[in-house]
């Protein structure tokens, strides 16, 4: 008896021993300044974080400098505002960075940042050759779901290419696109759909890197090798992670077939993760704990198809920007994962599951099939020009919504098992999540204007000068960024000049080509009637303008109230995102509008939402009554409501056929009918 238990304690020891190594530990941060940011880092750095994600501000990640007039409201409030070199050096100081692997979510301006971080680096006398790290770069699912873009999609794809063609040679441990399905299930995308598009994003990247000629043809599988993924594990956490599986499994076909890449090592699927914050809760936030862990078990189960790096949300993130403590919370899960349980000792658990082959066979035939389909419009840009990819997630998710509102999926604390106790966490909702000073944007204000007036101004002109020259023929971009970085060019600059030479680009909504997937039913049925009634009274059809004023680019759930609003009998005036307060006010004037709905889930509705009251009394439509959404805590939602918002609404209100009862309710009281 005793030889047994030493020799299973032998066994256990040398499991020990043999323990994988983890995956890299981060959380995503980034707020208010980047003094105060690189604050936070070294913090959690201490704290036993093996690697940087960092978030920037929103006009940072659409090229606009913190003065400009879209940058109102927006600075440092979802991410760090990096306008220039100094930025960049403050948001470093004192981070090795050629010790650092840094992960960067930026997209649009990702040249301009990378090019930022390698002049940084340099000046800490780091071999640029050692940098290690990703830029996110995933330009197509912006048009599909985040909203960051700014040119269209030829020069973006054009500006992703120099990016791969430069950093192979000059930055080869650098990951230069990380293509990014994360957003894709934010935004509705099914298993299969994430799957399918970010494959189809693969392929028209390794097209335009290969029909670019700036890679001799062998050195095709460093490219191939160098793009990572980033994906979305939802609370359903066995098909997630047979969605990896059938992931790996694809990857490694197309680059075998399409690429002719015959090294494994260059094939190998390599993938971060941010768990799901779709299914974030803001009734009953506690249970978040739970969801995220079990997320993180999708992707961290199974060693064959396990993730390279792990970010958590925070528990409170439906509430608002988390704080240093939740973010530790965040990071505390992970290293128990991590170091506490026995996962990493043993080979892949799931090997051989009939169960686990017949789902990951099912998802990859599926998500083969619609990567044909897109395939046989012309390819990924070509089904985001026609709205197509737009168009089935704004389907997706209105399907995902109707089944939550149905019941059919049932959401702990939300529509079900409602009865709770107080939450302790939550007592004092003033100190439940971080709020952004709004002396930041004034500091930064201040800050640009003296960067401005600081510098060679010669310098910058023949720098923007090469930019430009450069951006109207086929040269590799970078080199003419880095001149503009050493000269002291701002964000907004940067991208200003490029805005010149390939324009500007709106991504279609999806919203007038989804299909209405909603089963009506009397609810439904009763609030068009009061739709077509009050219509009749106000003597023409009543007409709704849903606007997303700000950078904030996340438009799901403004897409989600169109249609509904249209389902509910609303004519629907439905432009996008990215709007300025004027260009609302003057929509709604226009349009003639009986409602406006403003959607802010950035934090800056208590900057944009009083601009958009004041514009709409200037211009005599003051009597319109305005109704606001997004993720506002309730001191800011009543304030709004003292400033004349009509109503409110926030993630709580998942019905969304009742909020449209309630709007009605709004415009009859606006117009004196009850």
């Amino acid at each position: 008896m005793a030889m047994a238990d030493a020799t299973r304690q032998d066994q256990s020891e040398q499991a020990r021993a043999q323990r994988d190594r983890p995956w890299i530990i981060r959380t995503y941060a980034g707020h208010s300044s980047p003094a105060e940011t690189n604050a936070l880092y070294r913090r959690n750095l201490a704290k036993g974080q093996t690697g940087l994600s960092v978030a920037f501000d929103l006009p940072t990640q659409t090229g606009y400098d913190p003065d400009h007039e879209l940058a109102r409201g927006e600075v440092g409030k979802v991410g760090v505002p990096i306008a220039h070199i100094g930025d960049m050096r403050a948001l470093f100081h004192d981070i090795p960075l050629d010790q650092m692997n840094t992960s960067m979510t930026i997209n649009a301006t990702a040249m301009w940042l990378l090019a930022l971080y390698q002049v940084v680096a340099q000046e800490q006398g780091a071999d640029t050759a050692a940098l290690v790290g990703t830029t996110q770069n995933d330009i197509i699912k912006e048009y599909l779901s985040r909203g960051t873009y700014v040119f269209p999609p030829a020069p973006s794809l054009r500006l992703i290419t120099d990016m791969i063609a430069y950093t192979v040679t000059e930055i080869p441990k650098w990951n230069p696109i990380n293509i990014c399905s994360y957003h894709l299930q934010e935004a509705g995308a099914t298993p299969v759909q994430e799957i399918a598009y970010s494959m189809c994003t693969a392929i028209a990247v390794l097209d335009a890197v290969v029909a670019s000629g700036q890679v001799p043809a062998e050195r095709t599988g460093e490219v191939c090798a160098r793009i990572s993924f980033f994906v979305n594990a939802g609370v359903r956490f066995v098909e997630e992670m047979c969605k990896m599986r059938a992931f790996t499994r694809l990857w490694d076909t197309l680059l075998r077939t399409r690429y002719g890449v015959e090294d494994p090592r260059h094939r190998r699927f390599r993938y971060g993760v941010q768990v799901n914050s779709l299914g974030l809760t803001e009734a009953q936030p506690e249970n978040n704990v739970i969801r995220i862990v079990l997320e993180a078990l999708g992707v961290t189960l199974s060693k064959d198809a396990r993730c390279r790096a792990l970010q958590l949300p925070a528990w409170n993130e439906a509430l608002g920007l988390p704080r240093p403590w939740d973010q530790q919370w965040s990071l505390r899960i992970q290293q128990i994962l991590a170091h506490e349980t026995d996962l990493l000792e043993y080979p892949d658990l799931f090997e051989g599951s009939v169960v686990v082959e017949r789902r990951v066979a099912d998802l990859a035939e599926t998500a083969q099939a619609e990567i044909d389909r897109v395939q046989a419009m012309g390819g990924a840009v070509a089904a985001v020009e026609s709205g197509y990819m737009k168009s089935e997630l704004v389907r997706s998710h209105a399907t995902r919504r109707v089944r939550i509102e149905s019941g059919e999926d049932m959401v702990v604390g939300v529509n079900a098992f409602t009865s709770t106790e107080p939450n302790p966490l939550l007592a004092d909702l003033t100190t439940a999540i971080q709020t952004v000073d709004p002396a930041v944007e004034e500091a930064a204000r201040t800050d640009i204007e003296a960067w401005r007036a600081g510098r060679d101004a010669r310098a910058v002109d023949d720098a923007l000068h090469g930019l430009r020259d450069a951006a109207k023929t086929d040269a590799n971009l970078m080199t003419a960024t880095l001149a503009c970085v050493r000269a002291g060019v701002t964000t907004g600059e940067w991208a200003g000049a490029l805005r010149e030479v390939f324009g500007e680009y709106r991504a279609p909504t999806g919203v007038s080509a989804a299909s209405s997937v909603h089963a009506g039913g009397r609810q439904l049925t009763d609030v068009r009637e009061r739709v077509v009634a009050t219509g009749k009274e106000l003597g023409r059809r009543l007409k709704f303008l849903v606007g997303k004023p700000g950078l904030d680019g996340h438009s799901n759930g403004a897409e989600q109230i169109a249609v509904r609003a249209r389902d509910a009998g609303f004519e629907v005036v439905y432009q996008g995102i990215r709007l300025t307060p004027a260009q609302i006010v003057a929509a709604a004037v226009e349009e003639d509008v009986h409602v406006v709905g403003l959607s802010v889930l950035s934090g800056s509705h208590m900057e944009l939402v009083p601009v958009v009251l004041d514009g709409m009394r200037a211009a005599g439509v003051g009597d319109v009554p305005v109704v606001v959404g997004g993720i506002i805590p309730q001191a800011d939602a009543e304030r709004l409501k003292t400033l004349g918002v009509a109503a409110v609404y926030t993630p709580k209100d998942y019905g969304l056929t009742e909020i449209m009862d309630g709007i009605v309710d709004v415009v009859r009281a606006a117009n004196g009918l009850d």
